[in-house]
């Protein structure tokens, strides 16, 4: 099947795929997990309920992010790719 078609049935997902996933950047995700859990334990219900809007406004902004960053590679690799067809 080709990629496309992998894409269009959701086969492929970049932002999921763990096999990106350096060491490091697994490493730093557990340190993370670790801390974010850390913290929760220390504050109170109002302090939780801060960090809890924090946390879903940083998990939208990555999304956003990620998004712009895969629609730029993908660009840049397909005017790589018709440059070199030239």
């Amino acid at each position: 099947m080709s990629v496309i078609k992998e894409l269009w049935h959701s086969n492929i997902c970049p932002q999921t795929d763990s096999r990106n996933n350096s060491p490091a950047m697994k490493e730093l995700m557990e340190y993370m997990a670790r801390h974010h859990d850390d913290l929760l334990k220390t504050l109170n219900d109002e302090q939780k309920a801060i960090f809890e809007k924090f946390d879903d406004c940083w998990s939208e902004y990555s999304s956003y992010a990620e998004e712009a960053i895969f629609t730029y590679a993908f660009r840049l690799g397909m005017q790589i790719a018709l440059d070199v067809l030239i």
